[in-house]
């Protein structure tokens, strides 16, 4: 394996949304997210990205070829779903570094990407003077019908990266399960990390 990592910032973002779009729409359709997911809101999704100066991509690279990617940018240039849950708390936006998601193809598991993506956002956030790193995850019933029986959460991997859970921070994202007809509200729960900056 020729791992490796490339950080990519801004309009560079741009070359690689279709890459970015099939990997999403690969790793997302597993549980617990469950994703029905189209290449043409993908790329639209993606594109959101180009219009922030400070987003980031850390992508791990194997022989040219995208094998994960983890995805950031200033929480005030994110969606009303994701803003107004820190609007509510009253915690300044401006303060905020947004992750958007982490996806990895699932033969790269268990080998430390993950805490590379972590690390290379945080570092980007703190250089940028972000006091807050951020992201949420879904919520799934324990008895889910798709739930692998092999399945581990992420929360003692986020924990050891220093993250707390915020129950009290909640929020809806809207989206087609694989086996639902039409999208629907899921509910999605934060995590945040304080940076002395």
């Amino acid at each position: 394996m020729s791992l490796s990592f490339k950080i990519i910032t801004g309009k560079e973002i741009e070359k690689h949304i279709p890459a970015l779009a099939w990997l999403r729409i690969s790793v997302f359709r597993e549980f617990p997210y469950l994703y029905d997911g189209s290449e043409t809101y993908e790329k639209e999704y993606l594109s959101t990205y180009l219009n922030s100066d400070l987003s980031i991509f850390v992508l791990a690279v194997d022989a040219n070829n995208i094998v994960g990617a983890a995805s950031a940018m200033p929480l005030k240039n994110e969606t009303q779903e994701v803003r107004m849950p820190f609007e509510e708390l009253g915690i300044d936006i401006n303060d905020v570094f947004y992750f958007g998601e982490s996806v990895l193809l699932k033969d790269y598991r268990g080998r430390g990407i993950g805490k590379v993506f972590m690390q290379e956002r945080e570092k980007y956030a703190v250089k940028n003077h972000f006091k807050i790193t951020a992201f949420c995850g879904v919520l799934r019933p324990e008895n889910h019908p798709r739930r692998p029986a092999d399945f581990r959460p992420l929360d003692a991997f986020w924990i050891k990266q220093g993250y707390q859970k915020q129950p009290e921070m909640i929020t809806n994202f809207v989206w087609q399960d694989l086996d639902e007809e039409a999208a629907t509200p899921k509910e999605m729960m934060f995590w945040l990390k304080y940076h002395s900056i």
